[in-house]
């Protein structure tokens, strides 16, 4: 038996990284899983898009590591909130229920203040923040209406946690998923719904190959690189390392634990 048997998980940004890592890692401890991506560029998003043939792989690896989950996929932008309500309206009338939400999708710019525009800014609230509430929107109500209590984790970043310089929207973005996770946990504590975050620093997917932010890094690496070292001798985490995690909070091991700010982050934060 797996953990997840009879459970269905819906996971945002799935086509590719952590989001795919999340959606195996689940399904293949017997969830059902409900996967979303944009497969398409966001305006000034720095990372290059995941495309259709990502979002196909990745259901092709719940195939082959889950043969006998069930799988619900659709292209979905996170910042669509009626697509992704009509998803969690779809997902409940397939599988009856949803008991765990990876809010998981995500985007990342990057430049020296005097260079950040507004509109750098505003796209990352948007898909970062307004997408995790979304998310969560689009979720929950069915969550509370089927009273199974369920496990909602919300993916934020060591940036949420620290002053990451020269990514100012990403970093504020992150730092209000805080805010949603630990308001939502107090408001869903009643139905036996917990609400964590998860802290990754530099994992290893297309978001953590910035080479552009590295550039501005190495600039001013005297005062800024050592925010941005790791106290384990690692330099990226595997996206599978972020999925154990997840598993463990999604789990029934984690049953006591909600408001957590659980950090992944090979002791970065702690500089």
């Amino acid at each position: 038996m797996g953990r997840f048997d009879g459970k269905v998980a819906f996971i945002t940004g799935a086509a590719r990284g952590q989001g795919r890592s999340h959606a195996v890692r689940l399904a293949s401890e017997g969830a059902h899983v409900v996967i979303s991506d944009i497969c398409g560029p966001v305006d000034h998003n720095l990372i290059k898009p995941a495309s259709a043939d990502d979002f196909e792989t990745t259901i092709q690896a719940i195939a082959e590591a889950a043969p006998a989950s069930k799988v619900l996929s659709r292209q979905v932008d996170v910042r669509d909130a009626a697509a992704l309500e009509q998803l969690g309206a779809d997902a409940v009338a397939q599988f009856g229920h949803i008991d765990i939400v990876v809010a998981n999708a995500g985007i990342l710019n990057w430049a020296e203040f005097n260079d950040y525009t507004t509109e750098m800014f505003t796209a990352v609230i948007d898909t970062n923040l307004t997408g995790v509430f979304n998310t969560v929107k689009a979720t929950v109500p069915h969550m509370i209406e089927a009273k199974r209590g369920g496990s909602v984790i919300l993916i934020s970043s060591a940036a949420g946690i620290k002053g990451q310089p020269f990514t100012l929207g990403y970093t504020a973005a992150k730092h209000g998923v805080i805010g949603i996770c630990r308001g939502l946990a107090n408001e869903l504590g009643e139905h036996n719904i917990r609400v964590n975050s998860i802290h990754p620093s530099g994992v290893a997917t297309a978001m953590g190959d910035a080479n552009g932010l590295m550039e501005i890094i190495t600039k001013h690496g005297a005062t800024m690189g050592p925010l941005f070292m790791n106290t384990l001798p690692t330099l990226m985490a595997d996206p599978s390392d972020i999925s154990n995690a997840v598993a463990f909070l999604a789990s029934d091991e984690s049953s006591m634990i909600t408001g957590l700010q659980m950090k992944v982050d090979m002791g970065t934060t702690n500089r």
